[in-house]
């Protein structure tokens, strides 16, 4: 089967799991219980979980395919947005056994359908040297379950602020009627934003003091660098103002999305501007 094919199959289970999700549990009129989140539906059924699971193993060929070519990796800005969606998406559905957040998949499953495109429109990816190192491969993938994480903190953030409006204002949309309290949805942002930054610090270490086995070459202060430093500074401040000054709330979710953005042009936004508007490689 054609490459290609199979990133506009993918697509298309991503979108038709969406259409589903939206006719069953998305759609319909506002609702408030008591001032909070109405207890909504209990989550995915045993159909919606498969067809979910089926699509993550579909989408994990795709990627396979567009990063290895023989002895060589190809990783460039498309992706690492499809990897790092798709790893969202993985976390997501392992954490859904344990919490109510099909809100999640409002923007995930769009955006996953999206970025499962990507690797086929742009078929000119960044060709990473010494590709057959393991210490390399670590470090990929430290730094993909970071972006990863992150991701998924920024949507649950997202969510949280969409929430917290509704409630002010007296209506809760369906597609939110499901999630737990926010207090919980709070409580689970952290736990996400901690992992995500112990990964994000291996991963800097290991790129700032190894950058010579890793990739070949001295490290260089470039805009990667700098993005990535200025997103762990960033998580860091949150961390520690929630740990000095219990920052929560739209401060908390302010400082998550600003942390994500600035991540989020450390690698991807680099990569973008290298490969498609200079048209380089490297």
């Amino acid at each position: 089967m054609s490459p290609i094919v199979i990133h506009v199959l993918v697509a298309a289970i991503y979108t038709a799991l969406s259409l589903q999700l939206w006719r069953t549990s998305w759609r319909g009129s506002p609702n408030l219980v008591a001032g909070q989140l109405s207890p909504g539906s209990a989550g995915l059924t045993l159909v919606e979980r498969i067809s979910l699971l089926v699509a993550l193993a579909a989408h994990a060929i795709s990627i396979r395919i567009a990063i290895f070519d023989g002895a060589q990796i190809h990783f460039g800005f498309a992706i690492a947005l499809s990897v790092m969606v798709w790893l969202a998406i993985v976390l997501f559905w392992i954490e859904s056994f344990f919490a109510r957040l099909n809100g999640l998949l409002v923007l995930g499953l769009p955006a996953a359908a999206l970025t499962s495109l990507l690797p086929a429109l742009f078929t000119e990816p960044h060709i990473l040297a010494n590709a057959s190192s393991p210490a390399l491969r670590l470090h990929l993938l430290a730094a993909m379950l970071a972006y990863s994480l992150f991701t998924l903190a920024a949507l649950h953030a997202l969510l949280m602020a969409v929430a917290e409006r509704g409630l002010h204002r007296g209506k809760i949309s369906p597609w939110l009627a499901s999630l737990p309290p926010l207090l919980t949805m709070e409580a689970i942002l952290f736990r996400l934003i901690h992992i995500a930054f112990v990964l994000l610090t291996l991963t800097l270490v290991s790129g700032v003091f190894f950058s010579e086995d890793l990739f070949g070459k001295a490290l260089k202060f470039d805009h990667k660098t700098v993005f990535a430093i200025i997103s762990w500074l960033i998580f860091a401040a949150l961390l520690i103002g929630r740990y000095l000054r219990g920052w929560r709330g739209k401060v908390a979710l302010r400082w998550t999305l600003a942390g994500f953005v600035a991540l989020l042009l450390a690698y991807v936004g680099t990569r973008f501007v290298l490969e498609i508007i200079l048209n380089r490689s490297t």
